[in-house]
């Protein structure tokens, strides 16, 4: 895209080198990695930080800094103390150290900032060579620099598998905000907001941007506060600190399933012969996303080894169709995953088992074939390799149901995956349930134990909001009141349980099933500081259940386009 020039004001970084030469530590003479490249805002702090307290900052060459294997005998050779450096470069100076057997032990400080921070099983080996080195977990986007941070503890075996970015640095302050800017629950995902010295002033020459990103400060104290929003997702966790759950536009929509791909990327670095990962989502053809994982292998890997072992972690819309196996994943100069850069994969071929050796494999497989999509599918393909999944499951199951009239369920498509194995299945499937169809009612029918045992309660009681179920719902916007009241009444028609009356015969109650019923909605103006008492009674609303439907309904007018919807329905129903 289009670069933005961000406007950082010298306070901002003055504040940010203060506190990380009290929190962080590296003071005259201590060896700094200028490792970053020019344009990432990170080279400010090293350069910055050697200028105002005395460190030495010692500058690779380009091709030494882009090779992982030079860049460890770089930093061996020159006793580098100090070293920033994104996720991925961590995991590569890791790796190769490792491999080289080299401890490092002159390496006591590493600040990784830019990415999520993800301690694979390398990371771990690593630090254990050389357990007084300190990993630090910086976060902050250029617009604000760093405004968060974690320090790791010296047992990396107590290490989660993504390390937590932290709580705010000095003179900043971070919130959790849902998406009407209103502060969420601790362990709730919300969008983070940063604020304080850290924040720029904004992007430069391009206003309408900066509004959209830098908005007021409900939150603060001083007027004209602003707060830059950072896109990221993250929330607190029980010792207080912040966790980073993912990107809001990274995040992917897969049949209807959002997914975090940091999630699966975690569980593959968790395999032995994986030493990086990185998931994404590509269209192989219209309509159709399907999630790919690119890995670096540290022996030979099979794909399909590394599918299945985040198959047997993960639900199984988190399985990607396609591994990809790189010798290494490729960096933007900033050090950054380049996901532009990532091959597009090869997607298991349709069509490449055997053809059907019978009538009902013939006609499976043709039935694999329609609900994919595909010209033709082999016996012995996977339904799910080919692109299937839950939705399309169901789908199959029903086709399969018309064709053999028999029932097999989702579980047995799990588990017989290719049509040899669906044919095989449908001798023993049982016959194929039959269509629902409405049944006459007759006059009276009688009460559950369950209903007869609250009507004996009102019965005995009177009316009461004992087992009242409210629910309130703020509107905004035009509100259509026909079309709200023609909706609840279509919900009572489809439930007959809403439309259900307990008169008595002879003493004794039973259930009435109305037909025709409309719910009324009436319409009152209140103020907003009348609102939790006129709540409050709607919700205490004493149903007389021998006459009125369990539902109840109420509008609340605060302005013009301003609305409060009250529903009341009696646990009888």
């Amino acid at each position: 895209g289009r670069p933005k020039g961000v406007v950082m004001p010298a306070g901002a970084l003055v504040n940010l080198l203060e506190w990380h030469h009290r929190a962080v530590g590296g003071g005259t003479g201590t060896r700094t990695a200028q490792f970053t490249a020019i344009s990432f805002d990170v080279s400010a702090q090293e350069m910055l930080s050697a200028l105002l307290y005395g460190k030495t900052l010692v500058i690779p060459d380009e091709n030494v800094r882009r090779d992982a294997a030079r860049f460890v005998e770089w930093l061996d050779a020159h006793d580098v103390e100090e070293l920033f450096a994104p996720n991925l470069v961590v995991e590569a100076v890791a790796e190769a150290a490792v491999e080289q057997g080299r401890a490092l032990p002159r390496l006591r400080t590493i600040a990784q900032a830019g990415e999520a921070l993800t301690l694979s099983r390398v990371v771990r080996e690593f630090h254990t060579s050389a357990p007084e080195r300190v990993l630090h977990n910086h976060y902050g986007p250029t617009e604000t620099h760093v405004v968060t941070a974690h320090t790791l503890s010296d047992d990396s075996g107590n290490w989660p598998p993504t390390a937590p970015i932290g709580r705010p640095i000095a003179n900043t302050r971070s919130y959790v905000l849902g998406s009407g800017l209103e502060l969420v629950a601790p362990g709730v995902v919300g969008e983070l907001y940063t604020a304080g010295s850290a924040v720029a002033r904004g992007y430069l020459g391009r206003p309408a941007l900066t509004a959209e990103r830098f908005v007021a400060d409900p939150y603060a104290a001083e007027p004209g506060a602003r707060m830059y929003r950072t896109g990221d997702l993250v929330r607190w966790n029980q010792d207080g600190e912040l966790e980073f759950v993912g990107r809001a536009d990274h995040q992917i929509k897969i049949r209807g399933f959002r997914i975090e791909p940091g999630e699966i990327e975690n569980v593959l670095t968790e395999h032995p012969g994986i030493a990086q990962a990185a998931v994404v989502a590509r269209e192989d053809r219209p309509g159709r996303t399907r999630l790919v994982a690119y890995v670096v292998a540290r022996e030979t890997l099979r794909p399909e080894e590394a599918a299945e072992f985040v198959r047997e972690r993960l639900p199984e819309h988190m399985v990607p169709a396609a591994v990809v196996v790189l010798d290494s994943l490729p960096l933007t100069g900033n050090g950054k995953l380049d996901r532009a850069a990532l091959p597009a994969p090869e997607f298991a071929p349709a069509g490449s088992g055997r053809e059907a050796r019978t009538p009902q494999e013939q006609i499976v497989c043709d039935l694999f074939a329609q609900v994919l999509g595909l010209p033709w599918v082999g016996v012995d393909d996977d339904f799910f390799e080919l692109g299937g999944h839950s939705l399309l499951a169901t789908r199959l199951i029903a086709r399969i149901r018309a064709a053999f009239s028999v029932e097999i369920g989702l579980r047995t498509l799990f588990e017989a995956r290719t049509a040899a194995a669906v044919a095989a299945r449908l001798d023993t499937a049982g016959p194929a349930r039959l269509a629902l169809t409405r049944q006459q009612l007759p006059d009276e029918v009688p009460l559950s134990f369950a209903q007869r045992r609250l009507w004996f309660l009102h019965k005995m009681e009177g009316p009461s909001a004992t087992y009242n179920i409210p629910l309130v719902v703020r509107l905004s916007g035009v509100v259509d009141r026909g079309a709200l009241r023609a909706a609840l009444g279509d919900v009572v028609a489809r439930h007959e349980s809403l439309r259900t009356v307990f008169p008595e015969s002879d003493g004794s109650p039973y259930q009435r099933v109305l037909d025709g019923v409309s719910v009324p909605l009436p319409v009152r103006d209140v103020l907003e500081g009348e609102l939790p008492q006129v709540l409050g009674s709607a919700a205490r609303y004493a149903f007389d259940l021998a006459t009125e439907i369990p539902l109840r309904a109420e509008l609340f007018r605060l302005a013009p386009e301003r609305h409060v919807l009250v529903l009341v329905v009696h646990h009888i129903a």
